[in-house]
């Protein structure tokens, strides 16, 4: 069949009417082409918007939709899996119908789960939220326009354990390469190769004290050997320095009447609001009721990023006016926790140079407000370092002990620095036990302090544990 012949019969007839409507004859034949043209690129458009129409109808309820809507219990693995099997026919990557109401209905309380927080509630009223509670409002927080948060749910013990290991991979680095560079390149145990460790023990910030004792009990133990076996090397040296570690018990101590107090303290840019969410959140899923102070009233936004971490976690926040007293804020805290019969308040306080006497001073008046609100408070004072610092950290834990009386330490930004050895430093000096650990920006990389894990994701080649 000759299409080209109908195709000019068209062109023809269409130019013609162009004509008979005003179009110059010289260029009818022109302007049929160009309507022809146009027509066609108007059918195409018309057909994608219908495709991507037709598609968006398909793809079932819109995800803030489904959110609104979600089940009173936090899904579990195998519930997410049968969720799709719920609709009357067979939704795309498991949307629901978008005239199909979800099967579960949320409770009651939920609303009052969700509530706020920082709203005003009634002192008395307020129970401690069930589990259940707790699980909705993480999930309530989480949509909300917020910076994204981590989730908190616990791994197997062998993946904490590689995220350790990551998270001290330059530490490691630094000193377990250039211990076994040391060590290929040593024929016996010789004053140049002592010198050699003692100089890669303190580039690690283990400190003169705490390299020295390694270094004379290696020498002692090892004192009988002719050559130097890397192998029983490594192994010496990784239970010297795990004999030199103390780590804090890793369930807090709940006092016998009202909440456990926690204050944390510590210098500027170390991390202590950024642990103090991370801490309420944990405490959080955990089903206990979090209070939050914002006692640093003096850094530009401070109260705004609590804030943020206290909807997170669903703790509310007691806060004042920018530049009030630490102390007030403290008062109001420690009443409003006791008033909700929170299970536990966490306070912050505005980091502050361990060099000015005036701020310390104003720390131990914080700390006398607590014990008067709350019998025994603070039942922890957790002073917050920056590993990245060094052995300027250690200065700041003796300033700190002096003053405040920290019972333990939480050690931010592991995963940064070379200069891991700083807590066996601050350890073998000042005798302070390590609570926690910050080995990434995750809420789950917030960890309690494991002495035997520390040692061996330094001293574990592969990744699996020795």
């Amino acid at each position: 069949m000759n299409y080209s012949h109908y195709l000019d019969q068209y062109l023809a007839l269409l130019a013609n009417l162009l004509a008979e409507l005003g179009v110059p004859v010289g260029q009818s034949m022109f302007a049929a082409f160009v309507a022809i043209y146009i027509g066609l690129t108007l059918l195409v458009l018309l057909l994608v918007v219908l495709l991507l129409r037709c598609r968006r109808q398909r793809a079932g309820v819109p995800a803030r939709k489904r959110q609104k809507e979600l089940p009173a219990e936090p899904p579990t693995a195998e519930a997410s899996e049968q969720v799709p099997a719920v609709a009357t026919e067979t939704p795309p990557e498991g949307a629901l119908p978008v005239d199909e109401e979800p099967p579960t209905e949320v409770p009651a309380e939920t609303p009052e789960a969700a509530k706020t927080p920082g709203a005003a509630e009634t002192p008395g009223a307020a129970e401690a939220p069930r589990a259940d509670d707790v699980a909705v409002v993480a999930a309530v927080t989480d949509v909300a326009p917020l910076p994204p948060a981590e989730p908190v749910e616990p791994t197997d013990r062998a993946g904490l354990f590689q995220r350790l290991r990551q998270g001290l991979a330059k530490t490691r680095g630094s000193l377990l390469g250039r211990i076994d560079a040391l060590l290929a390149g040593s024929s016996r145990l010789d004053e140049e190769f002592v010198e050699e460790l003692e100089e890669i023990l303190v580039t690690a910030d283990f400190g003169m004290q705490a390299t020295g004792e390694l270094v004379d009990a290696l020498q002692a133990r090892l004192r009988t050997m002719t050559g130097t076996d890397p192998a029983a090397v490594r192994r010496v040296l990784q239970e010297e320095i795990r004999a030199r570690l103390l780590a804090a018990p890793e369930e807090w101590a709940q006092p016998a009447e009202g909440p456990l107090v926690i204050m944390v303290v510590g210098v500027n840019g170390v991390g202590k609001t950024t642990t103090i969410g991370k801490l309420a959140r944990q405490f959080a899923v955990q089903g206990k009721k979090v209070v939050l102070g914002a006692g640093d009233t003096f850094r530009a936004a401070a109260v705004e990023q609590l804030k943020v971490w206290g909807e997170r976690a669903g703790a509310e926040v007691i806060c004042q006016s920018e530049g009030s007293d630490p102390a007030a804020v403290a008062f109001d805290a420690a009443r409003a926790a006791v008033a909700r019969k929170a299970d536990v308040l966490i306070l912050d306080t505005a980091g502050r140079l361990h060099t000015k006497v005036n701020l310390m001073e104003e720390l131990k008046k914080v700390r006398r407000v607590l014990d008067r609100e709350i019998s025994g408070a603070p039942h922890e004072t957790l002073l917050v370092l920056d590993a990245t610092t060094g052995q300027n950290a250690l200065i700041q834990a003796k300033m700190f002990q002096e003053a405040v009386d920290v019972s333990a330490l939480a050690l931010t930004k592991l995963d940064g620095t070379a200069k891991g050895g700083i807590v066996v430093a601050i350890n073998s000096q000042l005798g302070l036990p390590v609570r926690l650990i910050g080995v990434g920006e995750g809420v789950a990389d917030l960890r309690p302090f494991d002495a035997d894990e520390f040692v061996q994701a330094l001293f574990v080649d592969s990744g699996e544990r020795s």
